[in-house]
């Protein structure tokens, strides 16, 4: 498959989405109710919330998205065919002319289950399965629960539903990404997406499923790998937006194969709408409720809570004055605004430090440190509750530790009401993004100009190789031809 002529999905978002802060996606909880009891669930599941929406109050949030803008709408629970009415939703959804999907544990989900989905207009499923079969079942509580897993997405294929895979990254996840990698393939998913666990709900209380951030350096040239071998193999792995972080495979992770797409910052509140199951409006589905939460859709439209939520807002409005720690002084300060709200905030209880990117890991391995969370606090006893976690960087054995150096002030660029977000150039020598005033890559010290020239002889070389093969190929088809 040609990574350029990948088909974008209808979620990805353009620069007119970006400036009009346009609810491109949203991810609904639609119930609570789950049937799996998984140890890292954030939102800990199990029973429904009180006072959930009812049907009428649903159908009309669902008008009043596709008034908005939205493109997608992605249904979640808990387990959101366990809600009596889910098919009224999809039906309602897919009369937009709104793609609706639906992320799954597949408990239970059976072929007749997934015929309805269809028949009313869902367009795919992605099934979570977080390793292989012995670990699935033991972190997601239940056994069988990753047989069930695979055949969810055997019969969605069956039945020309999209069928994909997610997956969360802990601590015993690393060594099973590859053979799980193959297993999806073997059973026809289409694609593949990837994130890390976040200290939230249980995942707290079971604190040693979580990845330590040091650990980014084994899995990124990992995914690289995958990334580009499942391109071979019409399988595409996609990065949740707590993976990653600039480094030298970032131009494979946002742009499904554009190079001119990189991380600018969390879409919590600029192009995505999270939503509980009673109402309460989020920036992001898997931010914690207290201090996120941005009002109720039985108080107030979607769109007045959208346009004027303050709680909604703060990605809009964030800049490096909101950063602390490493995130502050980093070359990137200014476009990554210290990646993923939900992962620092579930960690710190605030966001703008972010321990789980990879230039930071690479930063620190070159000054002889590893960096490992240690949790101080637990976390309250309901839906999307966080603890408290402290960072401790430990010397890596074996190496000197290098003097932190003198910190300074990240670039911050001129911004314009033509171009408010910053765009970053690939330096073709090292495959870091760097700033467009740059004349040396300040990671790997090239004239950047040069390696660019450099980069467009070698592809302009390819090309011609390309057409040379396809012309001998042409005469051997012609001699062959009867």
């Amino acid at each position: 498959m040609d990574e350029l002529a990948m088909p974008q999905p209808v979620r990805a978002r353009n620069l007119d989405d970006l400036n009009r802060h346009v609810p491109v996606h949203v991810v609904w909880e639609i119930t609570l109710s789950c049937n799996l009891k998984c140890q890292h669930c954030g939102s800990r599941a199990g029973k429904r919330r009180p006072n959930e929406l009812n049907t009428e109050e649903a159908l009309s949030v669902i008008d009043q998205l596709a008034a908005l803008g939205t493109r997608e709408i992605t249904l979640i629970g808990g387990e959101a065919y366990l809600r009596r009415d889910w098919l009224q939703l999809v039906e309602r959804i897919a009369h937009h002319g709104i793609r609706c999907g639906m992320q799954t544990g597949a408990r239970a989900l059976t072929r007749k289950r997934l015929e309805d989905g269809k028949r009313a207009g869902l367009f795919g499923i992605g099934v979570s399965l977080d390793g292989m079969e012995d670990l699935h079942d033991r972190v997601r509580g239940v056994k069988g629960a990753w047989q069930e897993g695979i055949r969810a997405i055997e019969t969605a294929k069956e039945l020309g539903l999209g069928a994909s895979c997610n997956t969360q990254i802990g601590a015993e996840t690393i060594d099973q990404l590859e053979p799980l990698f193959n297993r999806l393939i073997a059973v026809g998913a289409s694609h593949w997406q990837l994130q890390i666990t976040v200290a939230m709900g249980n995942a707290v209380e079971n604190d040693h499923l979580l990845l330590q951030p040091y650990r980014i350096l084994e899995l990124m040239p990992l995914l690289a790998r995958l990334y580009t071998e499942g391109v071979s193999r019409n399988f595409l792995l996609t990065f949740g937006n707590n993976l990653g972080y600039f480094g030298p495979y970032e131009h494979l992770w946002r742009g499904f194969g554009d190079e001119r797409l990189h991380w600018s910052g969390c879409a919590a509140g600029q192009n995505v709408i999270g939503l509980e199951a009673d109402g309460t409006i989020k920036g992001c589905p898997s931010l914690a409720t207290e201090g996120y939460g941005g009002g109720n859709v039985r108080d107030d439209t979607v769109a007045d809570l959208w346009n004027h939520s303050p709680e909604l807002h703060f990605g809009r409005l964030r800049d490096i004055e909101s950063l602390w720690g490493f995130c502050r002084t980093c070359y990137y300060a200014d476009v990554c605004r210290g990646g993923c709200t939900w992962t620092s905030d579930s960690l710190f209880g605030k966001p703008g430090n972010n321990p789980y990117c990879h230039y930071r890991a690479l930063e620190l391995e070159k000054r002889g440190i590893h960096e490992t969370i240690r949790k101080v606090a637990p976390a309250p006893d309901k839906p999307f509750a966080i603890g408290r976690f402290e960072l401790v960087e430990t010397p890596i054995p074996g190496r000197e530790v290098v003097a932190t150096p003198q910190a300074c002030e990240p670039f911050v660029p001129v911004r314009t009401a033509e171009a408010p977000l910053p765009k970053l150039a690939l330096c073709r020598s090292c495959s870091q993004y760097v700033w467009p005033h740059e004349v040396t890559c300040p990671h790997c010290q090239a004239n950047i100009a040069a390696a660019e020239a450099r980069h467009a002889e070698e592809a302009a070389r390819q090309q011609q190789i390309l057409q040379e093969l396809r012309s001998v190929l042409d005469r051997l088809r012609h001699l062959t031809t009867p």
